[in-house]
């Protein structure tokens, strides 16, 4: 810097707000030391110099709850992510994707040693504690939660899945529903694809929106006659999920799918088996994400604006981080009726 100051024929403290940003300037001034730093091969301050000088790296630590590579494959997830990682690239701010720890004894974590300014956790447990809240509480980082419980002084955004989830099982039940079965999210991180019983599913789950999901059958005055964990969130996994709950006796009328996703794999279930929906078998999702390739079906789902998630995380950091407290977000859901639940066979008929 000291190079191009006099190179430049300016201060040193000019250089330093050339490359800042920090203070007023004239074009002029500006383009002089551009030039002088271009002659000179200098391409600007060091970034470890920075965050020493500032303390702060610059950094926000996104800490994904699933495989990444299940994660990424879930367009939902990649329009929330797009949005935050977006947003935060315009304050000047990189992300580093972190898995979530697991909190077994003598784990090595990222997000324990991992430099950063703050976290996003996309997602987080409901039950025995949620380890990486745990290590951003001891290391004193500011924090974002999607969905779920978050300690005082952090950033919140909530949906109230649980209604949303009940609205969906009492337009089955006004429908004429009465078997109506369930396909959750994974309950963990490496959950099988099985039939639970609603008991084991909510008192092992460890993701808050599949508990709340659960919870909502109780809202609805419906017990669920089969619930099936999916291993991930992806049509292959929907479809052997499927698989599994209409091969019980009797059979399911309805399906409440914890997402799009699981709910267009079970439609390719139903097709598979020769189950006409909705004739036979009424399938719901949850969501809103585009599915072309169950045309000419559309879902009945609860859609949510995933964009307007990642915008509203990423206003949460920038508060965070000039040390204000973000009243906690709400996001709003929309109950979409697509043509994919109709009145059960036996109720046609009447």
């Amino acid at each position: 810097m000291a190079d191009v100051a006099a190179l430049a024929g300016v201060s040193l403290s000019t250089v330093s707000l050339t490359y800042s940003g920090a203070g007023p300037l004239s074009a002029e001034t500006r383009a002089k030391v551009e030039r002088a730093a271009a002659e000179l091969g200098y391409g600007g301050p060091a970034p470890h110099a920075q965050a020493l000088r500032s303390g702060r790296t610059g950094v926000v630590g996104v800490v994904i709850h699933e495989r990444l590579q299940l994660s990424l494959r879930d367009p939902l997830m990649l329009r929330i992510m797009d949005a935050l990682v977006g947003d935060l690239g315009q304050m000047g701010l990189g992300v580093l994707l972190i898995p979530t720890p697991t909190g077994e004894p003598g784990e090595r974590s990222l997000l324990e040693t991992a430099s950063m300014d703050a976290a996003v956790l996309l997602r987080v447990r409901d039950h025995d504690g949620e380890p990486a809240i745990d290590i951003l509480r001891r290391r004193g980082l500011p924090m974002v939660v999607m969905e779920g419980e978050a300690p005082q002084g952090a950033g919140i955004l909530e949906i109230d899945d649980r209604a949303a989830t009940a609205a969906l099982i009492r337009h089955l039940v006004d429908l004429g529903h009465e078997r109506i079965g369930t396909i959750t999210l994974p309950a963990g991180l490496d959950g099988e694809t099985r039939v639970r019983t609603l008991e084991d599913a909510l008192a092992e789950t460890a993701w808050t929106p599949v508990h709340r999901r659960l919870e909502a059958f109780a809202d609805a005055g419906v017990e669920p006659c089969v619930v099936v964990e999916a291993r991930a969130s992806i049509a292959a996994e929907g479809l052997a999920a499927a698989h599994l709950a209409l091969a019980q006796e009797p059979r399911p009328t309805a399906l409440v799918c914890q997402s799009d996703l699981l709910a267009g794999g079970a439609i390719l279930a139903a097709r598979e088996l020769g189950i006409p929906v909705p004739q036979h078998l009424s399938i719901t999702g949850f969501d809103g994400i585009d599915l072309p390739w169950i045309a000419p079906l559309e879902l009945t789902t609860q859609v949510q604006d995933a964009e307007a998630k990642g915008h509203a995380m990423a206003a949460e950091v920038k508060a965070l981080l000039a040390g204000d407290s973000p009243e906690p977000v709400v996001m709003e859901l929309e109950l979409r009726l697509g043509n994919t639940t109709a009145r059960p066979p036996h109720a046609s008929a009447t």
